[in-house]
């Protein structure tokens, strides 16, 4: 067994698993002080929830091959592993001196791509969604959207030459999505659309009514979802080698691009350039190259984040034209920012681009699996979210959004300021 390999994937699981506590202070620093609680429970919820689950049954569906082992379902589709339920199976094999590194690091890696994905999704009902409703919507998504499109994307079966078998987004479309691209950020992207589609509007909804609370909490969690995304990205690769060494490059040359591009748009747009968008231009960036990290050259990853940061800037303003009420962007940043990454690769990805004389095939790849996860995530999701709404009930009252739901959900305020008496 390959030490360092295995001490390379541990690693890249702890930095991914970081971006979610990252998240819930990005999240948290956008809304209104007396939600931040109520937002950054959501992000930790999930951690609960999703860790759980994932052990329980979800590496068994996201990891399950027809043929190997107690498979039931469809292969390369959907299905599970009976004998991988509760990760007994990954277990038993964890000191199996012949594999590269041990299954259950692997499992343990994916699951911190699970959580983070459930977690993105709660920025588009930030300030009025229950929490006990989140919950039971992120336990449902999870088990019939995010666990079979991870094995679309993410599953592969090994053979003495490579690759024999796998998902079929990534296998039998032969589409390139080196860290989740579709499986992330444009699954967690139509869920959020469809989560603000059935949860409504926020009370007095208008651009520039709901400002964010506090801007460094925003940038705090900016830059602990870069540092994690260098394991989100680079430990992709499953080894410590040259690729991970692109990928990794790639995570610091892209965001770091989409910072510049999404500023000169603000500045452009309203005349100046903000910390939030310069956080906001960071993440637009890195979702963008997640699927792409390892597809292109430094140069051209400094291209993709400056059209990534440009466009997802104006992407965020689509919300009061459409009328649908994303809270915190999640659509603008992570839908839109994750198909311009997936489409990326097919322009000018090293080898396949079209731009480099391969042909359109790869775009017609990279575009059709965008628009698989797209409508399957969204119907889905919409679907779950609106017998929640229907049924417990998804939203609180509108006199609780407009105090704050953090008291009334969780009896906790996120500042107790005290005066000084005398």
């Amino acid at each position: 067994m390959d030490q360092g390999n295995t001490a390379f994937l541990l690693i890249a699981a702890a930095l991914v698993l970081l971006m979610t506590p990252g998240l819930a202070f990005f999240y948290g620093g956008l809304v209104k002080a007396k939600s931040v609680i109520s937002m950054m429970m959501l992000s930790f919820g999930a951690m609960g929830l999703i860790g759980v689950l994932w052990v329980l049954y979800g590496y068994a569906i996201a990891f399950s091959n027809g043929g190997v082992g107690n498979f039931v379902g469809i292969d390369g589709f959907i299905g599970i592993d009976l004998d991988q339920l509760g990760l007994n199976g990954v277990f038993a094999s964890a000191t199996d001196g012949d594999a590269a590194f041990p299954a259950i690091a692997f499992a343990a890696f994916q699951a911190t791509f699970a959580i983070i994905t459930v977690a993105l999704i709660s920025g588009a009902i930030a300030d009025r969604a229950k929490f006990g409703a989140w919950m039971i919507f992120a336990g449902v998504w999870a088990t019939v959207v995010y666990f079979p499109v991870a094995s679309w994307v993410f599953n592969f079966t090994l053979g003495d030459e490579g690759v024999i078998d796998g998902g079929f987004i990534a296998y039998n479309l032969g589409v390139i999505d080196f860290a989740g691209g579709t499986a992330v950020h444009i699954n967690a992207g139509a869920a959020a659309l469809a989560l603000a589609l059935v949860l409504g509007k926020r009370v007095n909804f208008a651009k520039g009514i709901h400002k964010p609370h506090n801007p460094p909490f925003v940038l705090l969690g900016a830059g602990l979802l870069w540092f994690g995304w260098f394991g989100f990205n680079a430990g992709s690769e499953l080894a410590a080698d040259g690729i991970a060494a692109i990928a990794f490059l790639n995570t610091i040359a892209a965001p770091a691009a989409a910072i510049l591009g999404w500023l000169v748009v603000e500045k452009i747009k309203d005349g100046k350039p903000t910390s939030v968008g310069a956080a906001s231009g960071a993440v637009a960036g890195l979702v963008a190259i997640t699927p792409a990290c390892a597809a292109l050259s430094p140069f051209w990853a400094i291209v993709l984040g400056v059209i990534a940061g440009a466009v997802c800037a104006l992407a965020i303003d689509l919300k009061f034209k459409l009328g649908f009420d994303d809270s915190l962007d999640v659509v603008g940043i992570h839908l839109v920012g994750g198909v311009i990454g997936t489409l990326y690769i097919g322009l000018l990805g090293e080898g396949v681009g079209l731009f480099f004389g391969a042909g359109p095939a790869q775009l017609g790849k990279q575009a059709l699996s965008a628009l698989i996860v797209m409508v399957y995530s969204f119907v889905l999701s919409y679907a779950i979210a609106l017998v929640i709404e229907k049924t417990v009930g998804f939203r609180v009252k509108n006199e609780d959004e407009i105090a704050g739901i953090d008291t009334v959900v969780h009896g906790e305020e996120g500042y107790i300021l005290l005066q000084e008496t005398r």
